[in-house]
């Protein structure tokens, strides 16, 4: 509990705007609560009071105003920040994730987390670390643990309560202040030196420990090896290890590397005998997704979506086309047309096969996330035109984003006005792909965006079947990423005649 009383009780009102309804959890250093926003009717907020003294209020105000400045999908959203001196209460405003967290998911399923969902996990938080280690001013997070990851009703990740957080300054030897949770928590972190980059990676290996022995163990000590599920990974224990070293330096030193690392290691299990690992590295390890958002209606997004994904199953690759939408209809009409089914009866299996090609129909955020944990190297989302919260986010996050717009001239706009809307997002991954555009227009979309990543597609009548021009795009937009090992053509024209 709380060591201070709260000042804040049922009906509470903060910053004249948000009602307080309940409590929602509470700590050594501080409590949260759901409350109602009284501009917005039905919005509902995550208020976390904690208490600090006068004398770094300074440094909590700095503080705060750099955590409202994050933006990533796996965050939560800082909106607010309230302070009253008297009694020393601050309070944060920020988004409120309905879920479990991922102490209570192992609670529930003793100790249990299934094993292929444990590496996607270790991504996902890699990828939030990144982002926060890499900013200007570096992020360190000082406090993984699983009650700090919370997972919503359809399986997505969120890493919340920034109590603790810290911009790294490179001038102090040790932090003045330490924090953390014992177990999970850095040896540095109680006094030997100043958290770094590296304490949150410490703190990843103590998670990915304490997953894949069923919550028993966080830290390295003599024996542990023997309370590791027997289907974990075996090749993936000497990077936790690793992750765990007492000395930073002995550590993996950001969390890129531990991303390629993870890769490295999987790709290298799953090379067949006889594949030479100097063509096993030249691909991607694990699953990659590309994502085609269209820029409007009609500009051609399920086509491209179709070409790219049996243009990397030509090349020998395992491939899951997925259309993201529940109410969508294309999929649904191209599986009457492969299986025979008559016209408006639906198939009761919502996956069905096109030469290689795994298509999923109609399919939800939750279904994608279980796909991440399978055997495809690469999963093709098809994001229609729709720029709701949900696939807007699953373009953002994707491995290979590919923005489809109209090729003419008098429609470029269209693609640079979603780029200024999106501006405050990384964009550097982006490929832009205009259906029939002239290289006057590719050459001004790349000027206007500074951005060399713009492509004109070819005519391309039947996106099942290879053509040389789209290949000879795709193999540029796709360069050093695939391996070129060609597979068989699929007429789907032909097959319909």
């Amino acid at each position: 509990m709380m060591n201070q009383p709260s000042r804040l009780e049922f009906g509470s009102i903060v910053g004249e705007r948000y009602r307080i309804i309940r409590t929602l959890g509470s700590g050594g250093m501080s409590r949260v609560f759901m409350a109602e926003d009284l501009k917005l009717p039905g919005k509902h907020w995550a208020v976390k009071e904690s208490i600090a003294d006068p004398k770094i209020m300074k440094i909590v105000r700095t503080e705060a105003e750099m955590l409202i400045s994050l933006s990533h999908p796996r965050l939560p959203r800082i909106v607010d920040f309230f302070e009253y001196p008297p009694s020393g209460a601050v309070y944060l405003v920020m988004d409120y994730i309905e879920g479990i967290t991922l102490e209570a998911y192992m609670r529930g399923y003793q100790g249990y987390i299934p094993q292929e969902q444990i590496i996607p996990l270790a991504l996902q938080v890699l990828d939030v670390l990144d982002y926060l280690h890499t900013r200007q001013l570096p992020v360190i997070y000082r406090d993984l643990k699983p009650a700090n990851i919370m997972l919503t009703p359809e399986m997505e990740f969120k890493l919340i309560d920034f109590g603790i957080a810290r911009s790294y300054k490179s001038e102090l030897d040790q932090d003045t202040i330490k924090l953390g949770t014992v177990g999970f928590a850095a040896p540095e972190q109680y006094g030997t030196g100043q958290t770094d980059a590296r304490s949150d990676l410490y703190s990843l290996g103590a998670l990915l420990l304490y997953l894949c022995t069923g919550g028993k163990y966080s830290e390295w000590t003599a024996g542990v090896e023997g309370y590791i599920r027997g289907e974990f990974p075996r090749h993936l224990i000497p990077i936790i290890r690793k992750l765990l070293r007492h000395h930073p330096e002995e550590r993996f030193q950001s969390a890129e590397e531990v991303i390629g690392e993870l890769r490295r290691s999987a790709d290298f299990q799953s090379a067949q005998p006889g594949k030479s690992m100097s063509n096993a590295s030249m691909d991607y390890a694990g699953t990659r997704v590309v994502a085609v958002l269209g820029v409007s209606s009609g500009s051609g997004a399920t086509h491209t979506a179709i070409a790219v994904s049996h243009y990397l199953a030509r090349r020998a690759h395992s491939v899951a086309l997925v259309e993201l939408h529940s109410t969508a209809k294309a999929f649904a009409r191209l599986q009457e047309v492969v299986e025979g089914i008559p016209v408006g009866q639906a198939s009761s299996s919502r996956r069905f096969e096109v030469d290689g090609v795994h298509y999923w129909r109609q399919t939800s955020r939750a279904d994608v996330i279980s796909l991440l944990g399978g055997s495809y190297r690469f999963i093709v989302l098809d994001l229609g035109n729709g720029q709701d919260n949900e696939r807007l986010e699953e373009f953002l996050r994707a491995d290979y984003p590919l923005v489809v717009g109209s090729g003419a001239e008098w429609r470029v706009q269209d693609i640079t006005g979603l780029a200024r809307s999106l501006q405050r997002h990384p964009q550097h991954k982006w490929n832009y792909c205009l259906p029939l555009a002239s290289s006057e227009a590719v050459r001004r979309l790349r000027k206007e965006l500074e951005h060399d990543k713009v492509f004109a597609l070819p005519f391309h009548s039947d996106p099942f079947e290879q053509d040389d021009e789209m290949d000879q795009v795709l193999d540029e937009l796709f360069r050093g990423v695939i391996t070129d090992t060609r597979k068989k053509r699929f007429g789907f024209l032909k097959r319909q005649h």
